[in-house]
C-alpha cells in the first residue's frame, strides 16, 4: 500500500536519543509521529554519550551541533589511579583522533542531548508520557495499539525505540532470549560530588572483577560516578531501586581510593540508574508494520550506541519518506545500516575479561597497555 508522509500515522515507542531523533526527522519529513514514553517525564541523570563520525554529520544537519558543543563536558581524557589516587596510566582525546578512543572529543551528559533533541522534536509532534504498550494487532491497514493508560488507537506504522528490554519487540518478535546476549556485568551511574579537581579527567579505579570512576561533567565540584562490577545474573527486580543500591553496597564493600564516599553518596542519589550488560543482534528488524531501532536492536557497542540512535533515526525517516511503501523503506534501512551497526558492535579486545579483569596480574597488564 503506497503512503504519503502527510498521512502515515506512526507511533514511536521511547523518548531516548533515538525515539526524539526519529520523531524530528518525521515531523521535517510531513509524518505525524507520536512518542509514547513510560517514563512521567524524560529521564534525567544517566551517563556521558559520545558523538562520533557519521552522527556527527546528522547532528550538523538538525542544526544541533552549536547545542550540542556548548554542553560538551570539557572531558580532556581517562586516567587510572591506584587505592591512593594516583595516576597509573592515562589516554588523552587526542591520542586517537577526534571521533575514536575511549573518549571522543565530543561527550555530552545524556540528559543534555535529551533535552536539545526535545527541544528540537516539538512543532507537530505529539507526546504520551507516563504511558506505554501494552498489545499491538497488525490489520490490512494498520496496527491496533493498546496502552497502559491511554485509549487504544490504530496507526500505519509503529517503531520500537524503547531500549535494550524493548516491550514492542517482545510484542512483535518474542520473548528477549532469543535476541539479547548477556553482557556478564552490572552498571550503576548517579549524579554525585567530588571535593577533587578532575580538571577534564575521567577517573577509573581498577579491582578484581570490578571498576569503580567518576566523569566530570563540566562543573565545578559536579560528576557522575560509575560503577562496574562482574557478576551472573542476579534476582533482582530492576524496578526495586532499594535492591539494586543493596546489590550495588555488597559489590564494593571494603574497597579503597573514593568507593566508599561513593557507596554513601548512592543511597541518597534520586537519579541512580542501574542496569545489566547486554548486547541485543538480530537478523531483522521489521516484522509487518512494526520496525525497531536504537538498542532495541542492536545494543551492545562499545561507546557507539549514541551514534548508531542518531544515524539510525536519520536513515530510517529518511528511506520512509521516499519509498512507495513501509516494506520497502524497511528494506532498505536495513541494507543501509547493517554493515555500520556489525562494526560498530565489536567486542573489546579481550572482551568481558579485559574491560572487568577478575586477577590484580591482569589489571597491572591492562594499566600497562594504557600507558
Amino acid at each position: 500500500m503506497e503512503h504519503t508522509p502527510e498521512h502515515t500515522r506512526i507511533l514511536v515507542s521511547g523518548g531516548g536519543i533515538a525515539g526524539l531523533a526519529l520523531a524530528y526527522w518525521l515531523r521535517r519529513y510531513g509524518f505525524r509521529p507520536t512518542v509514547v514514553e513510560r517514563a512521567a517525564a524524560l529521564r534525567g541523570g544517566g551517563q556521558a554519550v559520545d558523538l562520533r563520525g557519521a552522527a556527527r554529520d546528522v547532528a550538523e544537519r538538525m542544526g544541533l551541533m552549536p547545542d550540542i558543543r556548548s554542553a560538551h563536558t570539557g572531558t580532556r581524557g581517562m586516567a587510572y589511579v591506584d587505592r591512593r589516587g594516583r595516576r597509573l596510566a592515562y589516554m588523552d582525546t587526542e591520542s586517537f583522533g577526534d571521533s575514536g578512543g575511549a573518549i571522543a572529543d565530543i561527550e555530552i551528559l545524556r540528559s543534555d542531548l535529551v533535552r536539545i533533541l526535545l527541544a528540537a522534536a516539538q512543532d507537530g509532534v505529539e507526546y504520551l508520557f507516563d504511558d506505554s504498550i501494552t498489545a499491538l494487532t497488525e490489520t490490512p491497514d494498520g496496527v491496533e495499539v493498546g496502552f497502559e493508560r491511554s485509549a487504544p488507537r490504530v496507526f500505519d506504522l509503529v517503531v520500537g525505540a524503547d531500549g535494550t528490554r524493548s516491550n514492542v519487540r517482545r510484542l512483535a518478535f518474542g520473548p528477549d532470549d532469543g535476541y539479547v546476549t548477556d553482557g556478564g556485568h552490572y552498571l550503576g551511574i548517579f549524579a554525585t560530588t567530588t571535593p577533587y579537581d578532575l580538571d577534564g579527567w575521567q577517573v577509573m579505579y581498577a579491582m578484581p572483577g570490578r571498576l569503580a570512576g567518576l566523569y566530570p561533567t563540566g562543573s565545578e565540584g559536579d560528576a557522575r560516578a560509575m560503577l562496574f562490577f562482574r557478576s551472573p545474573p542476579l534476582d533482582v527486580d530492576r524496578r526495586d531501586l532499594d535492591a539494586q543500591r543493596r546489590v550495588l553496597a555488597d559489590a564494593f564493600a571494603g574497597q579503597g581510593w573514593e568507593v566508599p564516599r561513593l557507596i554513601e553518596a548512592m543511597w541518597q542519589a534520586p537519579d541512580l540508574y542501574v542496569d545489566r550488560a547486554a548486547k541485543v543482534t538480530m537478523d531483522r528488524w521489521s516484522s509487518g508494520r512494526v520496525v525497531l531501532l536504537g538498542d532495541a536492536s542492536f545494543a551492545g557497542s562499545v561507546g557507539m550506541g549514541t551514534s548508531m540512535a542518531l544515524v539510525g533515526a536519520y536513515v530510517l525517516a529518511g528511506e520512509l519518506a521516499v519509498a512507495r511503501d513501509h516494506r520497502a523503506a524497511f528494506t532498505a534501512y536495513e541494507r543501509a545500516l547493517r554493515d555500520y551497526v556489525t562494526a560498530c558492535q565489536k567486542p573489546l579486545p579481550g572482551g568481558e575479561r579485559g574491560f572487568l579483569p577478575p586477577t590484580r596480574l591482569e589489571i597491572w597488564l591492562r594499566i600497562r597497555c594504557s600507558a
